[in-house]
């Protein structure tokens, strides 16, 4: 079974950047699909990116588009997302997410996650 391991995340003040990384084991990763979602408490996650693991091309919630920018590295079953300008309301646990096949923006459509990292934006 594909495991999926993510680092970074933290506090930061508003205007401020933080990166994520998601690195897959267990398997080769170079057919899925990667995406990254957030979640408040008491809400369903909300999707923020995801990338083609095979062409690289990316696509990006209308929230972040413009400060967050989603990569891969397939030789490393490796994605980060760059997380630039952020505000206040970027605050959330987030999610990296595999699938089979091409890109989704439903969390449902996904077979693997994360453990979820804690990004904290203060004013």
């Amino acid at each position: 079974q594909v495991q999926l391991v993510q680092s970074g995340g933290g506090l930061v003040q508003a205007g401020g950047s933080l990166s994520l990384s998601c690195v897959a084991s267990g398997g080769t990763f170079s057919s899925y699909a990667v995406a990254w979602f957030r979640r408040v408490p008491g809400k369903e996650r909300d999707y923020v990116a995801a990338i083609t693991w095979n062409s690289g091309r990316s696509f990006y919630a209308d929230s972040v588009k413009g400060r967050f920018t989603i990569s891969r590295d397939n030789a490393k079953n490796t994605s980060n997302l760059q997380m630039n300008n952020l505000k206040p309301e970027d605050t959330g646990v987030y999610y990296c997410a595999a699938a089979r096949g091409g890109v989704v923006e439903t969390p449902l459509g996904y077979d693997y996650w994360g453990q979820g990292t804690q990004v904290t934006v203060s004013s």
